[in-house]
This record gives C-alpha cells, sequence and structure tokens, in this order.
C-alpha cells in the first residue's frame, strides 16, 4: 500500500508540476511588477483594517484562519525533511518558492473576493466559486471542489494529527494501548481522541468559532516558536555567517559535501515549500473570501503576506536551530519507501527528520526542548486540521445546496473527525505521501486556474494600484466599471 501512494505521489509531484509552481509565482510577480516587496507597507497595514460590516471575518481573522492552514507540521517536520531528502541548500529554495508564490497567494486570494457569496451571516469563496463565475467552467469547478474535499477533508488532516500524535508520544512517554476484539487487533490513541474531542466543539462553531479561536492561538504559537528560535540564534551568533553561507552554497552546489544533491535540494525545497506556505494551492482563498473588505485586493494582500511569515519567518526558524546545532542527517540513497539506506551527513544515528527540531532545542535547553517542540507542533498542527475543516465545509456547501448542504456537512464532519483520528496511529511515511497527493492534486488544478484568469486579477490589482496613486487609503471596488462579469456580491451589495 505504502509503495503504490509513493508512486502516485511521485506521479503528481512530477518535475513539470515543480515548474509550473515556480513559472506561475515568476510570472504574477513580474505581471504585478514584484507587489511582494513594493506593497509591503500596505500588507502591514490592511493586516489590522476594520471589518467594513457585520457579515463575514475581519481581516486579521482571516489572516489568522489562513495563517492556521499555512503554518503546522511543514514548518517543523517539513522543513526537517527538506533538509534530510535534500540537503541545507533544500531551505533557500523554499524560501525561491515563498517569494515567487507570495504573487501566486496574492492573486488567488483576491479572485476569491471578488467571486465570493452570501450565505447567511457569512460569506464564501474559493477556487471552485471563482473558477466557475470567472472561467465559466462549472465541470472544472466541481472537480477542484471533489479534489479538496478529498485532500483536505480525509488526507490531510493525518499528516497533521500523526505528527501531534509521534510527538506528544515522544515528549511525554505516552503509549498507545492495543485492544483486542476477537481475533482483531485495534490501537487506541488517547491523544488522538483528545485531538477529536478540542476539534469536535470548535468546527461545529462555523467559520466565525474557526477566526475566533486562531486569531487566539496563532499569534500566541507563532510568537512563541520564533522567540526560541531568536534565543538559539543568540547563542549561536557567531555561526550565523556560516550557516547562511552553507545554505547558498548546498543550493547551488558549490558545496563539497552537498554538491551531488543539487537536483534533490531543489525538488524537496519546492515541495515542502509548497506543503507549507500553500501558496498557489488553493487552500487559503477559502479564507481569503471570508473577509470583510472594500476591495478585493486588500485581502490578496494580506494573504501574500502570510506566506511571508509562514516561510521567512517559522521555516527558518526551524532551519536555522537544526543548521546552527548540527542536529541533522542527509540521507545519500533513499529505498523505494522513501528510508535512507546510505547517508551524506549523520550527525544524529537514528534519528528521523521528525525528531531534529527536538534535538536541536533539547541541544540547548535539553530540560524543557522535546517537550517545548512537541507543544508548539501541536498548537500548530491543531489549527491546520481547524482550517483544513473549514476548506472541506466550504467546498461541500458549494455542492450542495440548501437543506442537502446541512446533511452532507454533518456527514463531512463525522468522516473529517476519523479521518483526524486515523492519523494518530498510521505510519507516518504513508501519512505524508497521502497529503502530498491531495497538496499536489490541488495546486495543479489551481495554478492551471488562476493562470488562465490572469486578465481577470491584473484588472483588479491595477484598479487598486491606480486608486492608491490617487491617495485613496481605502478604495471602493466596482466590478462593472472594469468589465468583470459574475462578481455578484459586489454587484449588489448596495441594494
Amino acid at each position: 500500500m505504502e509503495n503504490i501512494v509513493k508512486s502516485i505521489s511521485n506521479l503528481v509531484w512530477s518535475d513539470v508540476f515543480i515548474f509550473l509552481c515556480l513559472f506561475t509565482g515568476v510570472y504574477f510577480s513580474i505581471r504585478t511588477r514584484f507587489l511582494q516587496v513594493t506593497y509591503l507597507r500596505d500588507m502591514l497595514r490592511l493586516l489590522f483594517a476594520k471589518k467594513v460590516s457585520d457579515k463575514g471575518i475581519s481581516s486579521f481573522q482571516a489572516f489568522a484562519l489562513a495563517i492556521s492552514g499555512r503554518v503546522g507540521t511543514g514548518n517543523i517536520v517539513g522543513v526537517a525533511t527538506a533538509i534530510f531528502m535534500g540537503g541545507p541548500g533544500a531551505v533557500f529554495w523554499m524560501w525561491t518558492i515563498a517569494f515567487f508564490g507570495s504573487a501566486s497567494a496574492y492573486v488567488e486570494s483576491a479572485l476569491a473576493q471578488v467571486y465570493k457569496q452570501k450565505d447567511g451571516e457569512e460569506f464564501r469563496g474559493g477556487p471552485a466559486y471563482y473558477i466557475e463565475k470567472g472561467l465559466g467552467v462549472k465541470w472544472y469547478a466541481v472537480i477542484f471542489a471533489i479534489v479538496t474535499i478529498i485532500s483536505t477533508g480525509l488526507l490531510l488532516p493525518g499528516v497533521q494529527s500523526n505528527a501531534i500524535s509521534s510527538t506528544l508520544s515522544n515528549a511525554f512517554n505516552l503509549a498507545n494501548p492495543i485492544l483486542e476484539i476477537g481475533n482483531i487487533e485495534f490501537t487506541l490513541s488517547w491523544v488522538g481522541l483528545g485531538i477529536v474531542a478540542l476539534l469536535a466543539v470548535i468546527i461545529i462553531g462555523g467559520v466565525k468559532r474557526l477566526g475566533q479561536a486562531s486569531e487566539f492561538i496563532v499569534p500566541f504559537m507563532a510568537g512563541a516558536y520564533i522567540l526560541m528560535a531568536i534565543v538559539i540564534i543568540t547563542i549561536n551568533i557567531a555561526q550565523v555567517p556560516a550557516v547562511f553561507r552553507l545554505i547558498f552554497s548546498s543550493a547551488f552546489s558549490v558545496d563539497a559535501t552537498f554538491g551531488g544533491i543539487m537536483g534533490m535540494a531543489i525538488a524537496w525545497g519546492v515541495k515542502r515549500g509548497i506543503y507549507s506556505n500553500e501558496a498557489g494551492q488553493g487552500t487559503a482563498p477559502h479564507a481569503a473570501a471570508a473577509a470583510a473588505v472594500k476591495h478585493p485586493a486588500q485581502q490578496g494582500l494580506v494573504q501574500a503576506f502570510s506566506v511571508y511569515v509562514d516561510t521567512l519567518f517559522v521555516c527558518t526558524a526551524t532551519a536555522l536551530m537544526i543548521l546552527f546545532t548540527g542536529m541533522y542527517n542527509v540521507g545519500g540513497t533513499f529505498d523505494s519507501a522513501g528510508n535512507a539506506t546510505a547517508y551524506i551527513v549523520n550527525n544524529i544515528p537514528g534519528v528521523n527528520p521528525d525528531g531534529f527540531t527536538q534535538a536541536a532545542v533539547s541541544h540547548h535547553f535539553p530540560t524543557i526542548g522535546n517537550q517545548f517542540v512537541a507543544l508548539a507542533l501541536f498548537f500548530f498542527a491543531f489549527t491546520t486540521i481547524m482550517a483544513y475543516y473549514y476548506y472541506a465545509e466550504t467546498n461541500v456547501a458549494y455542492i450542495f445546496k440548501g437543506a442537502r448542504a446541512k446533511i452532507f456537512i454533518w456527514a463531512l464532519r463525522v468522516l473529517f473527525l476519523a479521518a483526524t483520528y486515523f492519523g494518530t496511529v498510521r505510519s507516518a511515511n504513508l501519512a505524508w505521501d497521502l497529503g502530498d497527493i491531495g497538496v499536489g492534486l490541488m495546486a495543479w488544478v489551481n495554478l492551471i486556474a488562476i493562470l488562465l484568469m490572469s486578465k481577470t486579477a491584473m484588472k483588479v490589482w491595477n484598479d487598486y494600484v491606480t486608486k492608491r496613486k490617487m491617495g485613496m487609503l481605502n478604495p471602493d471596488f466596482n466590478p462593472k466599471e472594469l468589465g468583470i462579469k459574475n462578481a455578484d456580491f459586489w454587484e449588489n451589495r448596495g441594494q
């Protein structure tokens, strides 16, 4: 089973896909004249802007909900895996995909705002909505919705819950008892049951409760983790030039030790970068659409900044802690299941990537290192699971309308909680490969869609830029003036 899943994952994450991700980011960076640099000040200003109506959620809540999806296991275990598979140079390629990917994140989130629709006291939107309304291709929109429900509802939650279970079990010596019913054995995970109970309370409350929970948890979890990284960087301040030199030299095959794995560095840096920051993947637009703003570009800019927070702050914090302390291994050759059979670097024999960060923090803080990383990963991964649920629910609501939607949403909740629990009792390799398939399929569909809709995206961007240059801090948006059709919410706003 693991070998079959691994083969499918490799097919989805082909070189063509990696090129598509990089091309899309570079293309939109050039078209927007590198908004990720030129409009950084606007990103920060808009982050804390007030809601423009009682409907939906605030810009910061949408940012926090998207960050809760972006900042997860990929920021701890994903970074460590990238270093293990591609060497320190993979970190550079994670930065690269984040820099260019922030332009892709702007485009998909702005489009989600343009084509969002009101659903009671909430807003709903995302790729399925803008594919149908913007491209006029219903079947393609339904494909995205189905892929997203399967990915975020069934495949991806297990990656996060698996990481929570393994790190908490290692840090606090928790054992999963084996239950026997007849001749069948079942593994009981107390961690899994705890996650499911907490999750059930939050997801039943809808998007507003998800937004409120994210608004409270995200700043706390990211702040504490980055603070720990700053402490470790300060302790090792003399090594900063050497570590950055190692990252850059390894990325371009200059380093003698890692010169032969440049291709792996690019592939795994891009792969884990996309998994971590989700730029172009089509998940964050669901959160972006829920925000109440005056112009779609405003939430697009906020979501572009969230990619920075994810990769340039949190992922970099993890990478530096690992590289400063030397608590990592780098595989040289691998078997069909992805396990190393020979090593280029073997600093901590017998330790898998999911233990690198714990080993790094424990190197300086042996009494609390394991426990601190386990708790940080719990908050990171738990909020990501919350976001996954919202993404899946939004697409269920897209496919099924009226009373039927409520029935299918409750069915989703049951299956989602079951998938989350199942993740805590299955192997890590299987969990990650299933997650990679989910992420890859969504990104394939969404990247093609936003490239086809680039004309609309640029109309929205140019409208915002023009009005900002006229001195408008909070410009209005009128789709009819731009010749944009089917933007029903914006057309009927004043009615």
